[in-house]
């Protein structure tokens, strides 16, 4: 669908490592920072197409967070910020940690904090947009079927809250099995996580192709 961004407007990525990418802990203002992965590609169309609006990007994701890790920090990390675009991409550590650390987020509880947080962002910010992200993983490295399975799971929770929430949906598990056509698993993501260039490439144009954000 197509939309577009008031002059002004401040867009927000938040999720894990796969946001995260490395960003600079010390680059406190926008349009800085923002790491070396699909939030950075998509800030860098943005900002090119759009030199008149004086966008300001933020990437707040943190490696290793779960929803809870999220939501504790929705003040100084969304709120605060006033986000006209929220985009969200958290679920992966909620399963992986509970496989190899006995420390996840069963999926009944993520669902139910996941709500709880896009219900308070709202509240305090009325207007603001919701991009919500599919968690996804591909089969290699790490990853294993049990791991899949639970995916799928919070793969629902996510399209039902995009629905609940009239947010934009970005299918980032569709794009990676609909690539592996093209090259194989480990060539998107080579330990079924952590996306390569390649990888993050596609989840940049098929997030600019959700949001509309760019003609």
């Amino acid at each position: 669908m197509k939309q577009t961004l008031p002059t002004g407007a401040t867009l927000l990525f938040q999720g894990d490592s796969i946001t995260d990418c490395g960003r600079a802990r010390d680059a406190a203002g926008p349009n800085g920072g923002l790491g070396g992965g699909y939030a950075s590609l998509i800030a860098a169309r943005l900002l090119a197409a759009h030199p008149e609006k004086n966008l300001s990007i933020y990437n707040r994701g943190i490696s290793g967070n779960r929803i809870l890790d999220l939501a504790a920090r929705i003040r100084g990390d969304v709120i605060n910020l006033k986000p006209d675009v929220l985009s969200i991409l958290i679920g992966v550590n909620d399963t992986w940690h509970e496989f190899n650390y006995q420390n996840g987020v069963p999926v009944p509880k993520y669902q139910r904090l996941y709500r709880e947080f896009l219900a308070e962002v709202r509240a305090a910010l009325p207007k603001a947009r919701f991009v919500l992200c599919e968690p996804f993983v591909l089969s290699c490295g790490v990853v294993t079927g049990a791991w899949v399975a639970e995916m799928n799971e919070r793969r629902a929770v996510v399209a039902g809250l995009a629905k609940e929430f009239d947010a934009v949906w970005v299918p980032f598990q569709t794009l990676f099995d609909d690539s592996l056509r093209q090259a194989p698993p480990a060539y998107w993501a080579a330990d079924g996580v952590h996306p390569t260039l390649a990888g993050h490439q596609r989840m940049a144009d098929q997030w600019l192709a959700a949001t509309g954000l760019i003609e």
